[in-house]
């Protein structure tokens, strides 16, 4: 037998030998965790943060510090000191740095916004902590490849692009979920409808969760039998409906009525949405017919539904409420307003304006026919994909068809100008810039430009995709082209022009003046100078000749022959001979308005704001409206597009070739020529496929979004990682599907939409049970109610004009001008050497009341009343109209002088079409509200009617005279003396007023009052 200390001391020589292999155990694996941290951490950060400038370029390491291994590291640099001591990351140079609060070491990197965030810290220190490993490429290899599926799910994957301008950006991960964009497009299974559409006539489901429903339906029919009871004869029934709101069974006069869509298509948007409800939810009961169609009809059409149209519907929705649906959206649909209404959306993204903004912002004279093709395109429900390919590439699809010319001018949109003060590449490179942006914002829902300086920050967007997508338009140049008018265009109107003429003859008559004045000073010039005036005195005779006499400008043109035969400048008399400070001020007044008029003459020509495809033209400046060249192919320079360096024009990297979003090339099956011709139409090819899972998303998000007011996906101009993920996913993708199974139709996506539960849904607020929790009654887009809009600043002003009858519904045209705040319209608005010409409103009441999408927009000079109504600026896409409540709303809707009008009208109409006070009062709120009053607000309508009309009395405000001129104060910028000058206001001359107070008995201007009440009420201003 051992003794028993033997086996005690062989238990403690294991326990010993255990704790070792323990300890080297973790050891091994602490090495194995600081290798893996190496590889998946810090290898990335010193590429991307470190060997910019320590390394990358081996010539060039600053401060003597190479980091590109280990055993430079433990060299050191300059300061003779290694940048890590392995295992103390405390006592490490690299890490002291980074952290940017010790006094010894500089911060690293040197600028702020590289450094290092606290997680990135944090591996820096955990890897010289456990030993600073760097194993050899093969190791660091094996590592990745065993790691992969791990780090992937945790750090992101690879996408595969044309490649950045770094290794790191090329290599970098991207978290799955911000990629769903640019994954294909699958039609998705539709969910399985956990709550079922009541099928009328059949008994209630009898499981415990319809038990109470059943309850509810036994007491409908009862209390449905009592009021048939009240009334024995069917036609003297109508009117009243009753609603099962636990399972949404409706009944009427007439028996039981479907209150919900159980169209197949409707019913599958419906189960999307659905399949994100909690269980035990209840969402709001259908909208009432007077509610829906006041919705349809404005969603639509943009204006109010007439008080005519609302009672055929509600006859039509008791009868059968699905089949009522259906045919108000087709007659909704095939209504010229929709157009209108559609375009309305589309231009806010395009930044439709008729002028070019800047400096001088010059009047677009053709813009209009833009404005007027993309409403024809939403009229006659043209193809989106087609319709796409037409804006990028008409001119090159059929360069023989006004209207292909018309639709380029979508790439014309942006401000943009060319000056003598600015450099001509800076101007072109402005042009190209937006243009490449506008497309990835407009049919991609892509802003580009944050790839113009540098590979993308968040998106799988490098800066060499950014200049192969410019590279298509490197050919495109700009220009107003001859393009015949069409036959279905508005040319009504042309006769304005006349006042532009008359403005044209004063400028001229001024010149004329100035130029007698220079030319009478001549003789006297000659005998102070003791000069012989003989060649002047034969170039004044050429310039007669040349017919300058009749253009007002014989001393200038003397001037200029002597110029270009070479005479010394001190031969001849200067220019502005014998001019006041004042009169040469002028001078530059009607020069510059000389100039500014072509561009407005432009409006009356056959001509269209276009493109063509050539060769870069050597122009120095653009202060006239320029036509294409008859060399376009030959003359100027073939534009060769490069990766500019930091966005710098003149800092030119890497040629690239055309070509589109290399994260998308799969969906590419037109290659891109490098010819002049031919670029755009390809890549065209490319946006429009069905296989571009941007271009499919993006429309039906933004379809989606002009119906419920908020979009599936939140940013619809921006789809990259930074915007809003979709909060329907399933639905965007069989939405995106569906459009393009159904020919790319807009009327067809209206369609299910609109015949769909979720957008008939009333705006109560829905029922929850007990047990959901809070959070789920505030989540956006859950859809269980229809979310009330105000309408836009267009609409509000359309529908003012609508209700009170004075809306102009003509289709087309050039742009009206409609009365504006008369201080806006008058003030002075000073542009490029010049004051631009004062806002004068059209001189006929149907010229101003057309559709607010016909007035003219000036990036200058917006109107403010309509934007105070958040109008959006037309220097942006607006993705998604904005709805403030401020102060200033309230004074324009409540003092302004259009809305005064609007209610005096409106009184006049109630009064004419009626004969009594109270059917007045009730015509008022049919045509308003599209509904009756109740007895309350009849009662309380008349009771003000009469109180304001004892207060008034019986004397009418005097009708405001509109001014012929205005007063002009400047500083001649030659002389820095103060001048002054009258601008005549011709249009005024021919002014009719709108009805006027004075125009109205007292009764009707007492109404009036009443009027301007509704048009500030919320009932008026929304859409429920």
């Amino acid at each position: 037998m051992k003794p028993v200390h033997d086996n005690r001391f062989l238990l403690a020589i294991f326990c010993w030998i255990g704790a070792v292999v323990g300890l080297a155990s973790s050891a091994v694996a602490a090495e194995d965790d600081a290798e893996r941290l190496f590889v998946r951490r810090i290898v990335p950060l010193l590429q991307e943060k470190c060997l910019g400038c320590h390394g990358r370029d081996p010539k060039e390491i600053a401060g003597g510090l190479d980091l590109r291994s280990l055993k430079t590291m433990l060299k050191g640099g300059d300061s003779e000191q290694p940048a890590v001591v392995v295992g103390k990351p405390d006592d490490s140079p690299l890490y002291l740095a980074a952290t940017r609060t010790h006094d010894d070491w500089s911060p690293m990197p040197p600028k702020d916004a590289d450094k290092l965030y606290a997680e990135q810290l944090g591996w820096l220190k955990d890897w010289i902590a456990g030993g600073a490993p760097w194993p050899d490429e093969v190791r660091q290899k094996e590592i990745a490849r065993a790691n992969e599926s791990r780090w992937s799910a945790e750090d992101g994957v690879a996408v595969k692009t044309s490649g950045g301008l770094s290794a790191e950006w090329t290599n970098r991960k991207y978290k799955p979920e911000g990629l769903w964009a640019y994954q294909p497009v699958r039609k998705p299974e539709v969910p399985k409808r956990g709550r079922v559409a009541p099928q009328l006539g059949t008994e209630p489901r009898s499981d415990s969760a319809t038990t109470e429903s059943a309850k509810h339906c036994a007491a409908l029919n009862r209390v449905s039998n009592r009021l048939r009871s009240f009334n024995p004869q069917p036609q003297a029934r109508h009117g009243w409906r009753l609603l099962c709101l636990a399972c949404g069974c409706g009944l009427n006069e007439s028996g039981p009525v479907s209150m919900w869509s159980s169209t197949k298509d409707g019913s599958a948007i419906d189960a999307f949405i659905e399949a994100r409800w909690p269980a035990g939810i209840t969402p709001a009961p259908p909208a009432n017919p007077r509610t829906f169609i006041r919705r349809a009809t404005f969603d639509l059409t943009g204006l109010p539904p007439t008080p005519e149209q609302v009672a055929a519907f509600e006859t039509d929705f008791a009868r059968d409420a699905d089949a009522a649906v259906n045919r108000l959206v087709d007659r909704l649909l095939e209504s010229p307003h929709y157009g209108e209404r559609m375009a309305q959306h589309w231009l806010d993204v395009t930044r439709y304006a008729d002028s070019s903004g800047f400096a001088n912002d010059y009047e677009r004279g053709n813009a209009w026919r833009y404005r007027d093709y993309v409403v024809r395109s939403f009229n006659a429900d043209k193809p989106y994909d087609q319709f796409v390919r037409e804006q990028i590439a008409g001119d090159e699809i059929d360069p023989d068809d006004p209207e292909m010319l018309i639709a380029t001018g979508f790439l014309r949109m942006g401000p943009w100008e060319l000056t003598g003060m600015e450099v001509a590449k800076i101007a072109r490179q402005r042009f190209l810039d937006d243009v490449s942006n506008s497309v990835g914002e407009t049919f991609l829902s892509h802003s580009l430009q944050c790839a113009r300086c540098h590979d993308h920050k968040f998106d799988p967007i490098p800066t060499r995709d950014y200049y192969s997508l410019q590279a298509v338009f490197a050919t495109t140049q700009i220009a107003e082209r001859s393009a015949p008018f069409l036959k279905h265009e508005n040319t009504q109107g042309f006769e304005e022009k006349k006042f532009l003429e008359l403005v044209r003859a004063d400028h001229l008559a001024m010149l004329a003046k100035l130029d007698e004045k220079a030319l009478a000073a001549v003789p006297a010039w000659f005998a102070d100078k003791k000069l012989d005036s003989a060649k002047w005195d034969a170039a004044l005779r050429q310039a007669e000749q040349q017919g300058q006499k009749k253009r007002g400008g014989l001393f200038g043109a003397a001037r200029n022959i002597l110029l270009k035969q070479g005479a010394p400048e001190d031969q001849f008399p200067p220019r502005m001979l014998g001019w006041t400070p004042e009169e040469i001020g002028l001078e530059r007044i009607a020069s510059k308005g000389l100039e500014r008029l072509q561009w407005e003459l432009d409006r009356y020509q056959p001509v269209a704001l276009a493109v063509y495809n050539g060769r870069t033209p050597q122009v120095t400046s653009v202060v006239a409206p320029f036509r294409m060249p008859q060399n376009r192919l030959n003359a100027g320079e073939l534009e060769e597009t490069c990766i500019l360096t930091g966005g710098d024009p003149f800092s030119a990297g890497a040629k690239v070739k055309p070509g589109v979003l290399s994260v998308l090339a799969a969906a590419q099956k037109t290659p891109i020529p490098e010819t002049i011709e031919g670029r755009r139409k390809a890549f065209a090819e490319w946006v429009a496929s069905a296989e571009n899972p941007l271009t499919t998303r993006a429309i039906v998000n933004r379809i989606w979004l002009w119906h419920f007011d908020q979009p599936i996906a939140g940013n619809p101009n921006n789809f990259g990682s930074t915007g809003k993920k979709p909060t329907h996913p399933e639905l965007l993708d069989w939405l995106a599907a569906t459009f393009v199974e159904n020919g790319w139709s807009f009327k067809a996506m209206h369609r299910l939409i609109m015949n769909s539960e979720t957008y008939r849904r009333g705006t109560h607020e829905s029922r929850l049970s007990l047990r959901e929790s809070t959070s789920f009654r505030g989540a956006k887009g859950d859809y269980l109610v229809f979310t009330p809009r105000r309408l836009t600043a267009e609409e509000l002003r359309d529908a003012m004009l609508a209700v009170t009858g004075e809306l102009n519904p003509t289709l087309g045209g050039i742009p009206n001008r409609p009365e504006i705040n008369l201080e806006a319209a008058l003030q002075p608005r000073q542009v490029m050497g010049t004051f631009a010409a004062a806002w004068t409103p059209n001189p006929l009441p149907q010229q101003r009341h057309r559709r607010s999408i016909y007035a003219l927009k000036l990036r200058g000079m917006p109107d403010p009343a309509m934007e105070v109504f958040n109008a959006p600026a037309p220097d942006f896409s607006c993705e998604r109209r904005e709805a403030s409540t401020v102060t200033p709303q309230v004074f324009s809707l409540f003092n302004g002088q259009a809305t005064h009008a609007r209610a005096l009208a409106l009184a006049n109409r109630a009064v004419k079409e009626t004969t009594s006070d109270e059917q007045a009062i009730a015509r008022i709120f049919a045509l308003a509200f599209s509904r009756p009053p109740s007895a309350e607000e009849r009662q309380t309508c008349l009771a003000h009617w009469r109180e304001i009309e004892s207060l008034i009395g019986s004397e009418a405000p005097p009708a405001q005279k509109p001014p012929l001129e205005v007063r002009r104060d400047a500083i001649e910028e030659n002389t820095g003396e103060k001048f002054s000058f009258d601008e005549k206001l011709h249009a005024y001359a021919e002014f009719v007023p709108d009805l006027q107070p004075a125009d109205v008995p007292v009764h009707v201007r007492a109404l009036a009052d009443v009027c301007l009440a509704l048009f500030n009420s919320n009932e008026f201003a929304y859409v429920y």
